[in-house]
């Protein structure tokens, strides 16, 4: 079982910048496939990115302004964000596929207008 820490959310203005950090409580050597998710008020989890081997992908309304990264030595996946909108706004968590299958606990990340 992998147990996944996010950290790094907060409170920016629009056009703002955070850089969000997810460790695993083992070696992620191991995990080919990892992800962000978030998740706003109201509304259902949604992917934000995701590293499958060597293949990343982005929703479209991130592209060019998210960029996923790992790290396996420090067993940690990052997400930097950039250019902030307050449509970003909502939980995001750090999850491995099956057949690790973990999510973290969340990290909230609120944009203002």
């Amino acid at each position: 079982q992998v147990q996944l820490v996010e950290s790094g959310g907060g409170l920016v203005q629009t056009g703002g910048a955070l850089r969000l950090s997810c460790v695993a409580s083992g070696n992620i050597d191991g995990i080919d496939a990892m992800a962000w998710y978030r998740q706003a008020p109201g509304k259902q989890r949604e992917l934000v990115a995701n590293m499958i081997g060597n293949n990343i992908k982005y929703i479209d309304s991130v592209e060019g302004r998210f960029v996923i990264s790992r790290d396996n030595a420090k067993n940690a996946l990052y997400l930097q964000l950039n250019d902030l909108k307050p449509e970003d706004t909502g939980v995001y968590y750090c999850h491995t596929y099956p057949p690790f299958n973990s999510w973290g606990q969340g990290t909230q990340v609120t944009v203002s207008s």
